[in-house]
């Protein structure tokens, strides 16, 4: 028989027998759909939840920054350090922040004094710090070294007894500076009760402001953070003298982190795999269930001449249609998915990782179809031929 007549007819019993099949169908369709839904978006996924530092206890953030000591020489960071960190493979952003920790102010002739921090326009997304009622400083504040402050949601009710309070004055060492945001939302810690000002603008305007002292760096992911740290000395070194270098990283999180992410990402896998074994049980039950429902059929093909590997075939061929038109429904099904959760991650991954994952799944089809059917098969082709035309 023609390998196209082989696959006309393999087509046609699947069409004619189709609610015998169905079941089998989508068991597979699913876990091939879940395949390739987890292989082309994980990167992105887990781009998406690396984002969120405070959900994952900080654990992908990295601080550097010089020990105070008194053998210890006063340093502070240059620009050139921040930009070679900011090069580092597994580095998604990195910020400079100097820290005055009693910063004198007064509102309606009380005096008031708090924890101010000097941050670059990079500091809030390397901190990812929830959303602000307000604007958030750019890369123009700094060059313009405005006078605009962001406080933290205690420090506004503290001075001003309520948070909304966007556009209002505050007199910090006798200078007044436009509130521009309030930092809100929960898990923002200690940043609760601080200020915030440009970089540029702490340096120049508060007096007793310590040069930048401080870098904060965000790892793309927690995978990342191993590889990084390490290499944040001798990066800074090829810059500037590190003496008092300290490089703080939230191992014991991070572990957990790692951990929970672990026994997630085995549970996705085998509950994709337990999927994809019971569509090849699916399929070797009902191929056997077809060989016995058509053993008649196949007595009188062997009476009229045909081979035992024709008959072999045929039912291979039968079992490998399935799991391919499987296969194929569950692309489609994987498709919708990528592109569902692309929209909701504001991320797509390229198209060829796509199409690579729907190929490879389509392979693993095949080869579930070839290993359940080929005992049917077997059984099938071996049959007698007076033995199966009397079958009832």
């Amino acid at each position: 028989m023609r390998i196209g007549d082989l696959l006309r007819v393999s087509i046609r019993q699947l069409v004619r027998h189709r609610r015998r099949y169905w079941g089998v169908i989508l068991a597979i369709a699913i876990g091939t759909a879940g395949f390739i839904t987890i292989i082309t978006m994980g990167r992105d996924l887990k781009k998406n939840f690396n984002r969120d530092l405070e959900l994952l206890g900080k654990a992908t953030l990295v601080k550097v920054y010089f020990e105070k000591r008194p053998s210890f020489e006063h340093q502070w960071f240059h620009s050139s350090s921040l930009d070679a960190l900011r090069h580092l493979p597994g580095v998604s952003e990195a910020s400079l922040v100097a820290q005055h920790p009693w910063v004198p102010a007064s509102w309606q002739g009380q005096d008031y004094h708090f924890a101010m921090l000097g941050v670059d326009e990079s500091f809030w997304k390397v901190n990812g710090l929830p959303s602000q009622k307000g604007k958030k400083f750019t890369l123009q504040d700094m060059k313009d070294r405005k006078r605009v402050v962001i406080l933290g949601t205690e420090l506004a009710r503290t001075i001003f007894g309520r948070v909304n309070v966007v556009g209002e004055q505050l007199a910090i060492q006798q200078e007044l500076y436009t509130v521009t945001a309030v930092l809100n939302g929960a898990g923002l810690g200690d940043y609760a009760h601080f200020a915030f000002m440009p970089l540029t603008t702490a340096e120049d305007r508060i007096q007793g402001t310590s040069p930048a002292n401080r870098i904060y760096l965000r790892c793309r992911t927690w995978e990342d953070v191993d590889k990084v740290a390490p290499l944040i000395p001798g990066t800074i070194q090829d810059v500037q003298p590190v003496q008092g270098l300290k490089v703080e990283v939230l191992w014991d999180q991070l572990q957990r982190v790692k951990a929970i992410a672990w026994w997630v990402e085995l549970f996705i896998y085998s509950s994709i795999g337990a999927t994809l074994i019971l569509g090849g049980l699916g399929i070797w039950t009902v191929m056997m269930a077809a060989v016995r429902s058509r053993t008649r059929e196949i007595g009188l093909k062997k009476a009229m001449g045909a081979e035992d590997r024709a008959i072999m075939a045929q039912f291979l061929a039968e079992a490998v249609c399935l799991s391919v038109a499987a296969s194929l429904l569950g692309s489609a099904l994987g498709f919708v998915s990528v592109e569902i959760t692309s929209a909701l991650i504001h991320s797509h991954p390229g198209q060829g990782l796509f199409l690579m994952c729907a190929l490879l799944g389509l392979m693993v089809a095949v080869g579930l179809g070839v290993a359940a059917g080929i005992y049917p098969s077997l059984q099938a082709s071996r049959m007698e031929v007076v033995t199966a035309i009397r079958y009832e």
